[in-house]
């Protein structure tokens, strides 16, 4: 990996996961799979909008760990509608979201190894530990 910020080798790996059309999809098939539990709370999701969501989540994730206001803001929202008071999106969630994240990403980005692997952790993990905290 070369010297370019956590931001930068995250969006750039994000980008070249993105270039396929399965990127998104595949992620959501190895997220629902994690457990019957994950399963039910997608059951009456719209995924042409929750593939469009996620890829816009991801790219907040990198832009709210490099403190830019309006990705700070929209993270805050996601915390609000996973809380327990709306989606009740609980905190053992979330490391079955982020490995299936990681795995999927790892086998779209053909660049990908252990430095960007440790740059998706670091920036997605700081934004778990938010929504977790926010719980």
């Amino acid at each position: 990996m070369d010297q370019h910020a956590p931001k930068d080798v995250f969006l750039q790996s994000l980008k070249r996961c993105s270039e396929s059309q399965d990127f998104i999809p595949v992620f959501y098939k190895r997220f629902i799979g994690a457990s019957d539990e994950v399963r039910d709370k997608f059951r009456f999701t719209d995924f042409e909008n929750q593939n469009r969501m996620l890829h816009r989540s991801l790219e907040l994730c990198a832009g709210a760990t490099s403190g830019e206001p309006e990705a700070l803001r929209e993270i805050h929202e996601r915390t609000t509608t996973h809380d327990r008071y709306h989606l009740n999106i609980e905190p053992r969630f979330y490391d079955l979201w982020l490995d299936a994240v990681i795995e999927t990403a790892s086998k779209f980005d053909e660049k990908w190894d252990k430095g960007i692997e440790d740059t998706w952790r670091r920036i997605l993990g700081h934004v778990v530990e938010h929504m977790v905290r926010r719980y």
